[in-house]
């Protein structure tokens, strides 16, 4: 694995806040890993890398099944069952011998760019036996959270621009917003297909590769691309080792990457992962209105 180095040096006490008490990092590097080239299971390299491309696409309904051609026998999926799904995240931060988990769970509409889930950090994360589940409402170049920090009232919400964030809140809020999860794919360069297995019951495919943010970015779709590009920009190095788990429709079911750290103190590791399932789920999420949201000082706990 190649460790790249961050630009700022409190980058990587900042993740690990993040972990530990639910605060905002401000994140600027990680690490890259190497992808393979293989043939298994009737798929090679051309091919492992152009299914791993349309995933993006065909989970924001931008693909049919009249207009793309099938790879290997894995079939696009229609707009209809892609566009939605429920979705379950997990970051875990590994620094200085202590690991912690943040656990999040909600639903997103890949075709609007909007999710909700309900972010929970791990007990005495917060230095407390308890901490309230944070609420997360994610759109395209936003991110709005409740119960967000201390001195923020219960029923005000902290809005963060994620074009403004130098890791385009790729670990930011302790979630991947999905979409840019997924869009991260549109940058994979040297994938392997691994081969077939089964998740939550389900067939899937398994890739393994690196993607680079900055090729993501200029391909993604207009509700990432501003994420993604300020996540380039941060990054001193832009390539993220990945692993990915399609359904034979073509849709990401999990996907899974591995961020690292390294400043003055010991490297900081975080590897999030996404799953996703119940596909064609309903999906509403009405964002706060201005008064709504809050704009004095956040007191860290």
């Amino acid at each position: 694995m190649v460790v790249r180095q961050h630009r700022s040096g409190g980058g990587a006490r900042a993740v690990c806040a993040l972990a530990v008490v639910g605060v905002m990092a401000t994140a600027s590097g990680c690490s890259g890993g190497g992808g393979g080239s293989a043939v298994a299971d009737g798929q090679d390299a051309a091919d492992a890398l152009d299914t791993v491309h349309r995933a993006a696409a065909v989970l924001a309904g931008t693909t049919s099944g009249t207009g793309t051609t099938a790879v290997a026998g894995v079939g696009p999926a229609s707009g209809a069952t892609a566009g939605t799904a429920e979705v379950r995240t997990a970051m875990e931060t590994a620094a200085g011998g202590t690991r912690v988990t943040i656990r999040g769970r909600g639903s997103y509409d890949f075709r609007s760019g909007r999710g909700r889930l309900t972010v929970v950090l791990p007990q005495d994360a917060a230095g407390e036996d308890e901490h309230r589940p944070i609420t997360e409402l994610l759109a395209p170049g936003a991110l709005y959270m409740r119960n967000r920090g201390a001195g923020v009232p219960a029923d005000k919400w902290v809005r963060v621009d994620t074009t403004a964030l130098a890791d385009g809140n790729l670990v930011t809020g302790g979630v991947t917003d999905p979409m840019a999860a997924a869009e991260l794919l549109r940058g994979a360069r040297r994938v392997t297909y691994v081969g077939r297995t089964v998740l939550a019951g389900v067939p899937v495919r398994h890739y393994r590769g690196t993607a680079e943010i900055g090729a993501a970015a200029r391909t993604a779709g207009p509700g990432s691309r501003g994420a993604l590009a300020a996540a380039a920009k941060g990054f001193r190095t832009d390539t993220v080792p990945f692993e990915a788990y399609l359904d034979d429709q073509g849709r990401l079911r999990k996907v899974r990457h591995r961020f690292s750290f390294a400043n003055e103190g010991p490297p900081v590791e975080v590897v999030s992962t996404t799953l996703l399932f119940g596909f064609g789920v309903p999906v509403s999420v009405r964002l706060p209105e201005g008064r709504d949201i809050y704009t004095g000082r956040i007191r860290q706990r």
